[in-house]
């Protein structure tokens, strides 16, 4: 063998080993210049709950009434509210509530849901009828109102808030799962791995739940957005977190009658759910563009 055969085939190993479709799918989200936007959007606000205590000298409880309605100052960098509440700091603090309910509530729907949609698309018949119609009666109730109505019968708090989010979500995950168990039971492998005596459950989460991860990982991260808007919604009409936690929504609605006399009550808090949103959006609109393969040569 030459010495050029073997620079080729040494250079073709490097190549394989360089590559794979995670490095790959790292590299094609790299090169997207709105989903690395996103992404910093994300790990800017990720940053801010976890480094609340050291950034601001405040206590989100502390009330201060002579100096209730200050405008934004040196001292007070967003102003305080009508309780004399640094609002800076409790816009910060905001960060962690919103984002954990945003977090928990879809990994909890979406343990539901892909195992919901798993035993529907693999079993079918009478399993997959039952599994589908709970779905539709899911999704005949507009989501806001549906979470309402189970807040308004657990009881108004940010925990109850949370499964309510979650319980709403579920028929988007299980039917986005479901769709995707339809189309590979029929794939050869399964057929194979029947044809050997594999147990189902192996088959489920061996072969299947693993080749659908990619929708569910881009639509819970779609999902969080609409997770923290939902939440602050709740929280705005009372349901969700309560005084004295700094929950976005509910500082919102808190501030809503001084709107004319201290806009900036209302503006931190509202910028905050926009750019939480807008990044979780930007970031899951880029691993769409990277994960669907009809779109990676766009």
């Amino acid at each position: 063998m030459t010495q050029a055969s073997l620079d080729t085939g040494s250079g073709t190993q490097l190549k394989e080993i360089k590559s794979g479709p995670w490095r790959d799918g790292i590299r094609l989200f790299m090169r997207n210049k709105t989903a690395v936007v996103g992404l910093v959007i994300v790990l800017f606000f990720v940053l801010l709950a976890l480094l609340a205590p050291l950034i601001t000298p405040y206590d989100y409880t502390a009330q201060v009434l002579s100096e209730r309605l200050q405008s934004p100052s040196a001292e007070h960098w967003f102003g305080t509210d009508d309780l004399g509440r640094d609002i800076f700091t409790r816009t910060i603090y905001g960060a962690r509530i919103s984002l954990w309910v945003g977090l928990l509530s879809v990994v909890g729907s979406i343990i539901i849901g892909t195992l919901l949609g798993l035993l529907a698309g693999f079993y079918g018949k009478w399993v997959d009828m039952i599994i589908s119609r709970f779905f539709d009666i899911l999704l005949a109730f507009p989501g806001i109102l549906l979470a309402i109505a189970i807040v308004a019968i657990l009881g108004p708090s940010l925990q109850n808030a949370l499964y309510a989010i979650a319980i709403v979500n579920i028929p988007t995950y299980g039917r986005l799962v479901r769709a995707r168990v339809l189309s590979l039971r029929q794939e050869e492998f399964i057929t194979a791995a029947r044809a050997i005596g594999v147990r189902d459950s192996r088959i489920l989460l061996r072969h299947i739940l693993p080749n659908s991860l990619t929708p569910i990982i881009v639509q819970g991260t779609l999902g969080v957005a609409t997770a923290i808007i939902e939440a602050a919604g709740l929280g705005f009409l009372g349901l969700g977190a309560q005084p004295p936690d700094p929950e976005w929504g509910k500082m919102l609605s808190d501030s809503r009658q001084f709107i004319q006399t201290a806009p900036w009550t209302v503006i931190f808090p509202g910028l905050c759910i926009l750019l939480t949103s807008l990044g979780f959006n930007l970031m899951g609109d880029g691993l769409r563009d990277t994960f669907d393969p009809k779109l990676k040569n766009r």
